[in-house]
């Protein structure tokens, strides 16, 4: 493929109007909405990725953006919106003079301020985007730099040798190799800080190619590549439309303001973390905190004092499991769930005592923070709650790459923690052959967030997108009040004999809740002839909670009992066709995909020693 033309300038001109009718009509629409869940109506309207990034830095400009600490005993250092700049506008200019304008650019590395301005060096005006996980294996992550046609890779140095061996094998179209360490370079490797000098030096000197760049709001932006627990990775084309979409829907149903401090520990190649806790802050005048990585999390939080936190369910799982492992060593379980009972009750008439008693608590998140938002999966309800009840509203969101990838989340005034979240004005949604007595069904959805399709698979595209609907692939179904509420997957859905349908999630959701149990996957066990299903549920323990229960030496006996006890519980409550019917006991980890899903028709995650 060929970089894209140059459009005449008059003709472009009339583009960019056109596009900020259509920015200036949506965020009119919003400030003029009447939905009682839209708290923040003023969201000023971005044509394009290019204008957010400028008019952030025009409006926030000696704002800090970014806190990167340079090494672990290093304080985080400040960098402003308008330093920020500086280095995207040096970094696209190199790029435009290495003639990258209309390429394929791939980053791979560790969330960073580097990994942002390469990024933003990209959509801003010289190609198109496509972030690379950095968890695939290395023969992975050749094949999606070979099926994305990239001419250019963003890499830090743990990649430095996989891109070599690609770069020997004369079968890819790179031909710069940008390491973002910048130590001991190659003969074919250059330096970020090598760009941003030849930037800097052309800025110098009156360059204006990467600053007056053509940015097109409707065309291919960015390409991502799914990482599901079935199938092979499809690459997702999002416009900036897409994105800009996103970024001016989701922060109506609460308020980001810019002493906000987003903490950033999710890998921004996914994109709930790139559209999330990136750019939605870039937008709103916030700043990122960038995690070292999951080690140092408790470290990070103590010194960013972020004050808001998106994650995914195992981080806040783990999270709340430890503060209450904590209180339990201490002997004050009792008295802490009698603390918040009170409070509360005190809350009801405006008295909150919890900055006194949660004081110890609240600093596991830093001290300062304001609110979590949960996504990426379905969270235990009971998870949100009791960190609400610490004084930190927890929300729960919904979302797919191929809507960039917001589809709904949960207002800040009226959270439903049971929910995957609220369908915002701007957000359509429906349920397709929903059925007659649950009202479940496929859950599509519609909106300008809402992905061009999928690369080179016109077929498969097709297929999920009819009529501009999107088919999720999610069942579930949405409440009067637009609340949206996620059963299962469509693909993983257990069909019994009797015609009757068994989401897996449901039954895992349970299971969660169970303290002896750190994850499960259900599924159904064919190895048998049965009348009817066999619902089999392969289990992980949580170690510390075994031991805590019955002893450093507890044996399978012990834990067969306690676990069959506690599943007898859950089947009394459901009907007879969604029991579980079978135990298996895992004691190593479950294989997961780099979203950290666990894959469910891999078969060795079916296996483990069956409980009697």
């Amino acid at each position: 493929m060929t970089p894209r033309e140059l459009i005449p300038v008059d003709e472009y001109c009339k583009i960019k109007e056109a596009d900020m009718k259509t920015a200036m009509a949506l965020s009119e629409s919003i400030r003029n909405n009447t939905d009682k869940y839209m708290i923040d109506k003023d969201q000023r309207p971005i044509m394009d990725l290019k204008h957010m990034f400028e008019t952030s830095v025009a409006i926030y400009g000696d704002r800090p953006a970014f806190h990167e600490k340079p090494s672990h005993k290093e304080p985080y250092r400040d960098i402003t919106y308008k330093e920020a700049k500086a280095d995207v506008d040096a970094l696209g200019t190199a790029l435009h003079a290495r003639d990258m304008r209309g390429k394929r650019i791939g980053i791979i590395g560790d969330n960073g301020y580097a990994w942002a301005t390469a990024y933003l060096s990209v959509v801003c005006g010289t190609g198109i985007v496509v972030p690379l996980d950095k968890e695939l294996r290395p023969d992975e992550i050749e094949n999606l730099a070979l099926e994305s046609e990239i001419e250019t890779v963003f890499y830090t140095k743990k990649y430095a040798q996989q891109f070599n061996e690609l770069r020997k094998s004369g079968t890819s179209k790179l031909s710069l190799f940008v390491n973002l360490d910048g130590e001991n370079l190659e003969d074919y490797e250059v330096s970020r800080a090598q760009l941003l000098d030849e930037g800097n030096e052309l800025l110098a000197e009156g360059n204006r190619d990467f600053l007056d760049a053509q940015v097109l709001r409707d065309k291919m932006g960015i390409l991502l590549f799914t990482s599901g627990t079935t199938g092979v990775a499809k690459g997702v084309m999002l416009s900036h439309a897409n994105i800009c979409t996103d970024l001016m829907i989701s922060p109506t149903v609460f308020i980001v303001r810019p002493t906000e401090i987003f903490f950033s520990v999710l890998p921004l190649h996914h994109t709930y973390a790139c559209t999330c806790d990136f750019l939605v802050p870039l937008y709103k005048g916030a700043s990122v905190a960038y995690c070292e990585g999951l080690r140092y999390i408790t470290d990070n939080l103590a010194e960013a004092k972020p004050t808001l936190f998106l994650g995914v369910p195992l981080i806040f799982e783990n999270l709340y499991r430890k503060i209450w492992q904590n209180v339990r060593k201490q002997g004050k379980e009792k008295l802490l769930k009698r603390v918040i009972k009170i409070n509360n009750k005190t809350k009801k008439i405006g008295i909150d005592l919890g900055k006194i008693f949660f004081k110890d608590i609240t600093a596991v998140f830093g001290g300062n923070m304001k609110r979590i938002i949960c996504g990426g999966a379905a969270i235990d309800p009971a998870i949100l709650d009791g960190i609400k009840d610490f004084g930190i509203n927890a929300l729960q969101g919904y979302g797919l790459t191929e809507c960039a990838p917001i589809c709904a989340l949960n207002p800040e005034i009226d959270t439903h923690s049971n929910s995957a979240g609220y369908l915002i004005p701007g957000f359509e949604g429906y349920i397709e052959d929903p059925d007659p007595e649950t009202g479940v069904g496929e859950i599509c959805v519609k909106g300008d967030n809402v992905m061009l399709g999928y690369y080179n698979k016109p077929e498969e595209t097709a297929e999920v997108l009819v009529d501009g609907w999107y088919h999720t692939g999610d069942y579930g179904y949405i409440d009067k009040n637009n609340f949206v509420y996620i059963t299962g997957r469509k693909k993983s859905v257990i069909i019994t004999k009797t015609g009757k349908n068994v989401f897996p999630e449901e039954l895992e959701y349970l299971l969660g809740r169970v303290g002896l149990i750190a994850e499960s996957m259900v599924w159904e066990d064919v190895a048998e002839l049965a009348e009817d299903t066999l619902i089999a549920a392969t289990i992980k323990l949580d170690l510390e909670y075994a031991k805590e229960t019955l002893g450093e030496d507890y044996t399978d006996e012990q834990i067969g009992k306690l676990l069959w006890a506690e599943v007898d519980k859950i089947n009394a409550e459901l009907p007879y066709f969604k029991k579980i019917k079978k135990l298996y006991l895992r004691k190593e980890d479950f294989d997961i995909t780099t979203s950290k899903k666990i894959k469910r028709f891999v078969a060795e995650n079916k296996g483990g020693t069956e409980i009697k």
